[in-house]
Order: C-alpha cells, then sequence, then structure tokens
C-alpha cells in the first residue's frame, strides 16, 4: 500500500502548526477531516479549455481520512476521494476561507524534501470560485499586510474581481463576529479609483469595513448588504467624493423595467430604495 510508505503520523488530526497555509475537509462529513498542506500549486490556475478544472500540487502534506484512502488507488476509480473544503489558515493554523471544491482525485503522491513524514500529492479537482490572481490577497491576509485602504488600485479588471472574491469569502473571518455599525452612520465613499463596475465595489466595501473589506460584488449583492449583517446598518449617510468623475465612467446602460438607466443611476436607485442618504460631492 503506498500509504504505508509514510508512517502512522499520516493518520492524526488537527490543522494547526507552523507553515501550514491549507487544509481539506470532506463536505459529505464534518469529522472527515483530510489533512493539511504546507504550499499549494495551482488552485487558482485554471487548465486550458478546461472551465473549473485544476490541476493542483500540495506539497508537504499530510492526507487523512478520505484523502489518506485515495492515496492507495492512483489510477484507478478509488483514486477519486470526493468534494471538499479548501480552507486556507492564518499564521496560527485558523481557516481565514475555503472554496468548495469537487471530485478531488488523487493522480500522483511521492515522498516531499520537506520532512520524512510527509508526502508531496498531486490532485484533480473542479472550482469555480478559485479566481485567478486571488492568492496574492489571500497571502497579504495571511501576513497581516492587508491594512491599507487602495491596495487595489493597480490592479487590472481580472485582478480586481479576484480582489473582490476574497473579500467576500474571508469576511467572517476578518469581522470576527463584529457587530454591524449602527444606523445614522456616515461613511466616505472615495470615487477617484472608481473606473468600472467592479472598482465601485472595492472601494464601497472598504468605505463600509475598511481595508480589503466586502459591501457587495455585483448589484444583487449590494442590495443585500443594504439589508443588514454585512457591517453596516441603514439608514446611513454615504459621503460620495468625487462623484462627477465616477459618473462619466459608470455609464454602461441597463435594462431597469420598461427603461434603460446608466449603472451609476442604477447604483443610486439601489441606494435610495434601501434609504441610504446620498450626499454627491
Amino acid at each position: 500500500m503506498i500509504s504505508s510508505l509514510f508512517g502512522g503520523a499520516m493518520r492524526t488530526s488537527g490543522r494547526g502548526g507552523e507553515g501550514r497555509k491549507y487544509a481539506l475537509t470532506s463536505d459529505e462529513d464534518d469529522s472527515d477531516f483530510w489533512g493539511f498542506a504546507h504550499e499549494v500549486q495551482g488552485l487558482f490556475t485554471p487548465l486550458p479549455d478546461e472551465e473549473g478544472a485544476r490541476r493542483v500540487h500540495l506539497a508537504g502534506s499530510l492526507p487523512q481520512g478520505g484523502l489518506l484512502k485515495a492515496i492507495d488507488h492512483v489510477g484507478g476509480r478509488r483514486a477519486v476521494a470526493g468534494n471538499a473544503w479548501f480552507e486556507l489558515l492564518d499564521g496560527e493554523g485558523v481557516p481565514m476561507g475555503s472554496y468548495f471544491v469537487n471530485e478531488v482525485t488523487v493522480v500522483d503522491v511521492k515522498p516531499s524534501a520537506r520532512d520524512s513524514g510527509l508526502v508531496d500529492l498531486t490532485v484533480t479537482l473542479w472550482c469555480d470560485d478559485a479566481l485567478p490572481g486571488a492568492e496574492q490577497a489571500w497571502d497579504l491576509l495571511r501576513a497581516g499586510l492587508l491594512t491599507r485602504t487602495g491596495m487595489w488600485h493597480e490592479l487590472t479588471p481580472e485582478g480586481r474581481r479576484a480582489w473582490l472574491s476574497v473579500a467576500l469569502w474571508s469576511r467572517e473571518y476578518r469581522r470576527q463576529g463584529k457587530p454591524d455599525a449602527p444606523a445614522g452612520q456616515v461613511f466616505t465613499l472615495d470615487g477617484r479609483h472608481i473606473v468600472d463596475e467592479d472598482s465601485f465595489y472595492c472601494a464601497m466595501g472598504e468605505a463600509i469595513n475598511g481595508p480589503g473589506g466586502y459591501f457587495g460584488w455585483n448589484r444583487d449583492a449590494l442590495d443585500d448588504c443594504l439589508c443588514g449583517g454585512w457591517g453596516a446598518t441603514p439608514a446611513f449617510t454615504l459621503l460620495w467624493e468625487s462623484s462627477a468623475e465616477t459618473r462619466t465612467r459608470l455609464v454602461e446602460l441597463m435594462p431597469a423595467g420598461d427603461r434603460e438607466v446608466t449603472v451609476f443611476d442604477l447604483i443610486l436607485e439601489i441606494f435610495e430604495a434601501r434609504g441610504v442618504e446620498i450626499i454627491l460631492r
């Protein structure tokens, strides 16, 4: 058996430990912990012409549970461990966020150069949510460096979308149970770097929840956030700085009932419907 090469230590449990940045847990059974990995390559790199498909290298891994069983059957049907939650851990081993991954299948396993009790695994899986470019934001969060507003300003459009995805998946970890700001608060939205709709959501998340914050990443999500539970309690006031510049950029026409309005005006209507006072400056 392949698993016998790596010793009984592989069957211990727990996510903690120095340098452990990732962990896997079965989607079907929360008690079925599949182990950790020190480094991961490929999770944020879609395979060509296969939407959602990933080939992921788990370096310095300690397989357990269903994943440990699968490594004995590389090349066969039983190498499919199943669906799982792929967790990203901070320096203390606490999950910062997680991605749901489908059909985790072990395709290669070898002893790791990192430690005699660890292995390097290669698995295939499917994940639509781990966007290219998101890894950099996770690394900033793990290192405690996501502390300044505007760190998304120089990102590409794809990079901003990835930034928003990390803001969403990490929001519970970052807020750590912090209650919403009470109704009646005044928030300032810096419009100078809003060049498209995604950059509006980057700026809006920071206006409400600070650096790397989340407050929607599409119009439906913005409306949901305005119902409470996402950092601010309506009604509140939003001071929109450089709003004239933003108006000239968010000009794409969108259907709204029997009419068309710009993205800028549609966003204003969403705020108004939820009782938010907008002061354009």
